[in-house]
């Protein structure tokens, strides 16, 4: 099984939160999960006013999103993070941090403010692409 190589860039700096170029293998499915809000089963959303308690609902939420395509955290290439403005990027960052952990290099990351999402009680937004390796023939 082949895995995504995750490459530095020689003449850039480098960075130990984000990498900088991914190769995807050939024969891997590509898995892409919309943005995620803080919206809970029952349609009510979470953390009204608190964006640390939305990350923490969005991070359960991409854990199941993920788990349901047939990958995990490992398997993410790149995340997209839009976060409206006052929110403090690092804090939230530190709530997805423990899922990354671990991994031999970081997933892209993208990460923008912005001055307002789809619901005015939306604080932050998440969508990851992963990609889940080529499933071995049966034997």
């Amino acid at each position: 099984m082949t895995s995504v190589v995750f490459s530095g860039i020689e003449g850039f700096a480098g960075n130990p939160a984000f990498s900088e170029v991914a190769v995807i293998p050939a024969g891997s499915a590509l898995v892409w999960i919309g943005g995620q809000n803080a919206v809970l089963e029952d349609r009510t959303i979470a953390g009204k006013g608190d964006p640390i308690e939305q990350a923490q609902v969005i991070g359960r939420r991409l854990d199941l999103a993920l788990a349901g395509a047939g990958c995990g955290w490992e398997g993410v290439v790149r995340v997209h993070v839009y976060f409206v403005t006052g929110a403090d990027p690092r804090a939230l960052y530190s709530v997805f941090q423990p899922r990354l952990a671990g991994r031999k290099a970081p997933p892209l990351v993208v990460g923008l403010q912005v001055a307002g999402l789809a619901h005015p009680d939306f604080l932050l937004e998440v969508s990851v692409e992963a990609v889940r390796p080529a499933r071995e023939p049966a034997a």
